[in-house]
């Protein structure tokens, strides 16, 4: 794992930045000033700014090389040990050829800095486009490089990053939404009632795989969004949200369309992927039941960022009885789909 600094605690949070809008102090100077100043590049001003709301993220011109992208992470989130644990995972991928964009050391040697209260990371930048996902050979080449990756995470464990639970996903961000007045009182019944049913299902399906199945370190959020497609295949990014977990997790997220579709679309993605690492298909019965705790969970992850001012902005339609009312909606089909069998992978 990159090392810090000696005379700096791995664990410490940066200082003086406002919860409620942690980014105020985040300008284009401070950018420039920031990656400049700790990895002896000159930028040459042109800053873009890329789609992510949990984390600032640039694109910066170089002056004599390629582009760099600055990851500037949430203040609060994660302590310094889960951030260069996320770095050195990353990293063993890359030192084994596994096609993730990993990050770059500044010059004392660290891959994560600080500048002014912000803790960031410098990654190369790569170009690509979403996978579209519609070709068997694309989804076992995606699925191939998925088992590598599980095979390379199974050997350690994460020390200072979570486990994926139900209390966190489900009871937690639940109880969240409900205690901080997000939901339309008309609706709060309905949807306490429908949360505490629905739990009840992942619960269960949970206790009858989970102690039979091994959890490893995932990508955590391997949605097709965090794959660039380039000539040369598929390259994972944003590994921000890497967890223990069941090896599905990295996996049903590219699962989209009816039934029939999905089995395809599975057999496909893990045709490639048991070449590299055996998959439990007991594992599927976990699906559902993690769709439904992402289901869950996004409408905490936004709740807790309302007073962010990004937020809003971008997502006008929360907290709003619509929203809600599509919430309920969501969850009453996860409900019956938690009672179907679950997909089979021959």
């Amino acid at each position: 794992m990159p090392q810090q600094n000696d005379n700096t605690d791995v664990d410490a949070e940066p200082v003086s930045i406002d919860a409620a809008t942690p980014y105020y102090a985040l300008n284009p100077e401070l950018i420039l000033d920031a990656v400049e100043g700790c990895f002896a590049v000159r930028c040459n001003g042109s800053i873009l700014s890329l789609n992510s709301y949990e984390n600032r993220v640039y694109q910066l011109g170089i002056e004599d090389g390629a582009p760099l992208v600055a990851k500037f992470y949430r203040p609060g989130r994660w302590s310094n040990a889960a951030i260069l644990e996320e770095h050195a995972f990353s990293m063993q991928l890359a030192e084994h050829e596994i096609p993730v964009i990993a990050p770059l050391p500044d010059m004392n040697g660290n891959t994560l800095a600080e500048y002014q209260g912000f803790r960031f990371a410098v990654f190369p930048c790569q170009g690509g486009r979403r996978p579209e996902l519609e070709s068997a050979e694309q989804r076992a080449w995606i699925g191939r490089f998925i088992g590598r990756i599980h095979a390379i995470g199974a050997t350690q464990s994460f020390a200072a990053r979570p486990t994926l639970t139900i209390q966190e996903f489900g009871f937690d961000a639940a109880r969240f939404v409900m205690e901080h007045g997000f939901i339309p009182a008309e609706l709060e019944i309905a949807y306490r009632t429908l949360v505490e049913d629905v739990l009840a299902q992942v619960n269960e399906k949970f206790s009858e795989v989970q102690k039979n199945i091994n959890t490893i370190r995932l990508h955590g959020d391997c949605h097709p969004g965090n794959i660039l497609w380039t000539d040369s295949g598929p390259h994972f990014v944003d590994f921000d949200d890497c967890r223990m977990g069941p090896a599905v997790q990295d996996i049903w997220m590219l699962l989209s369309g009816e039934r029939r579709e999905m089995t395809i679309q599975l057999a496909d993605i893990l045709d490639g992927y048991s070449d590299f690492y055996e998959f439990d298909p007991r594992e599927l019965h976990l699906i559902e039941p993690l769709r439904t705790l992402r289901i869950i969970h996004y409408s905490a992850w936004l709740a807790r960022r309302w007073q962010d001012p990004t937020f809003p902005m971008n997502f006008p339609w929360f907290n709003t009885n619509r929203y809600w009312e599509e919430q309920i909606l969501a969850l009453h089909e996860q409900a019956a789909l938690l009672n179907e069998p679950p997909l089979v992978w021959s």
